[in-house]
């Protein structure tokens, strides 16, 4: 029998980005975009709060683009501040690289695994979906998901009773299978 198990953002992560003021490394998403025009250009940025001292830091959206090539539903939720484009943002790896940011998913999600049943039987097949590119260690979440300690999980990759078709050393933020064996 399949189970199907899923990981999902609980809250938007941390933006792990130098504070010029303070000097601190971690930064949480205000939610609130700035949107400024220049004749026929627009910049766009997300702000972000630094969480030690509060000051005020701008990841860029848009960069002098001419106004007629935005499209007016982009525009519309960068005015409203749409929390989802902020989730949409944060997780874009072409902003996270032009803003030389990265993501701190550290507490910001849990795993659903649909209850205390999944573990009954000689052999559990089980499908880990990701509602968000969140990097995590599959050794961690079959851990935390079946109960078990790290070391015993990698104690059963080792026996060959824990097996997928991807490596679970390392960190995974799409989905994958796996099989454990009793």
């Amino acid at each position: 029998m399949l189970k199907i198990w899923v990981v999902v953002p609980t809250c938007l992560p941390l933006v792990l980005r130098r504070c010029h003021t303070c000097g601190s490394e971690r930064f949480r998403a205000s939610g609130k975009f700035r949107v400024n025009a220049h004749h026929k250009l627009l910049d766009a940025w997300l702000l972000v709060l630094c969480i030690a001292c509060g000051e005020t830091a701008k990841l860029t959206v848009l960069e002098r683009v001419n106004v007629r090539s935005v499209r007016p539903e982009l525009l519309d939720r960068l005015h409203d501040n749409d929390p989802g484009l902020v989730t949409e943002l944060l997780q874009d790896p072409v902003l996270q690289r032009r803003n030389r940011i990265a993501l701190d998913w550290d507490n910001a999600w849990r795993l659903d695994t649909g209850g205390a049943d999944h573990l009954d039987g000689e052999v559990v097949d089980v499908e880990v979906r990701f509602a968000a590119r969140i990097p995590v260690r599959p050794v961690r979440l079959i851990a935390e998901g079946c109960g078990l300690s790290r070391a015993e999980v990698e104690r059963l990759i080792t026996e060959g009773k824990l097996v997928s078709a991807v490596r679970l050393s390392g960190k995974l933020s799409g989905d994958f299978t796996f099989t454990l064996k009793r």
